[in-house]
């Protein structure tokens, strides 16, 4: 038994003689555990979060056995993640998601948030994601899809290997163009861009690719393929795999992949959010982005914390 991403949602498979779905539905299943009877699921479904469900294995009936969350939602505004896909200049379809903000008037003007999952073989989908529900409850538009380099699409969509900052970076730029087209309300002029981990790489990235942005906030980031040599617990293949090189063989080709090259480039304020014992993403990666904002006198800040 094992849970896969399929496209925007996790299902539940068996595999004996050949894959079989056991729970594909509008829940996104994040736990789990399977007798000859029924399997049992901690799942989400859309706007919601968390609760355990019951599938008779018998009858295909789904039954939602909890509401331990219910009444942590009851009061609160929870934003639709409407779906704004849209195919990109290489024919690419692309699916991303827009939240309003809270108390949203249509003859207003409001800033919007550009937010960026981790991994980068990683997916979001229509489901509750805490950040993106607060910035809509603080009012603001928030906007996110999966570009190319992210999972539950198969391997080939999935491999930016030798292609960080280019096709994830153009596919990013353009939902940006798209989400702006059909949402007259947001404010050009206001936009803020963030995420994690590649979410925080790919921040830094942008800032020193483009001046769109009024703001940038990144999260637990690296930004130099040289130092994160050796000193990440993703292991020292991961950078040789995803650049191509070692720092022996082409030095030249991790520096100029690397954020932090660009940093002269930078004029975005930048928020930088680390904690200290980040042993995925080092402290000093982030560091070197603030510092070198910092060194160039661009506004910047840092929020570090244990």
């Amino acid at each position: 038994y094992y849970r896969a991403l399929m496209r925007t949602k996790s299902d539940l498979f068996t595999w004996q003689d050949g894959a079989k779905e056991l729970v594909n539905c509008d829940i996104t299943v994040s736990a789990f555990d399977v007798n000859d009877r029924m399997a049992i699921f901690v799942g989400m479904y859309p706007g919601k979060l968390q609760e355990i469900f019951v599938k008779d294995l018998a009858s295909g009936k789904i039954t939602q056995v909890t509401d331990l969350n219910e009444e942590i939602l009851r009061d609160k505004y929870i934003g639709e993640c409407r779906y704004v896909g849209f195919t990109d200049s290489d024919g690419v379809e692309i699916d991303g998601w827009l939240v309003e903000p809270k108390d949203y008037d249509p003859s207003k003007k409001y800033p919007g948030i550009l937010d960026m999952h981790g991994g980068p073989r990683v997916a979001l989908g229509p489901y509750f994601f805490h950040e993106v529900q607060y910035w809509a409850n603080e009012g603001y538009f928030v906007f996110y899809c999966n570009p190319r380099g992210g999972d539950g699409r198969g391997d080939e969509f999935a491999d930016l290997r030798e292609k960080w900052g280019t096709i994830d970076f153009a596919d990013l730029m353009e939902f940006v163009d798209h989400v702006l087209e059909i949402t007259p309300a947001i404010d050009p002029a206001r936009l803020g861009v963030t995420g994690g981990s590649y979410g925080g790489w790919m921040t830094n990235w942008i800032i020193g690719h483009t001046t769109r942005f009024a703001a940038a906030a990144s999260q637990r980031s690296f930004s130099n393929w040289l130092s994160d040599f050796g000193c990440s617990e993703i292991g020292f293949t991961f950078d040789v795999s995803e650049v191509g090189a070692t720092p022996w063989q082409d030095p030249m080709k991790l520096w100029d992949r690397s954020p932090v090259k660009y940093v002269p480039q930078v004029t975005t304020p930048t928020l930088f959010i680390h904690s200290l014992q980040d042993y995925n993403c080092p402290f000093s990666e982030g560091m070197q982005m603030f510092a070198g904002l910092k060194y160039h006198h661009v506004p910047s800040r840092v929020c570090a914390f244990e």
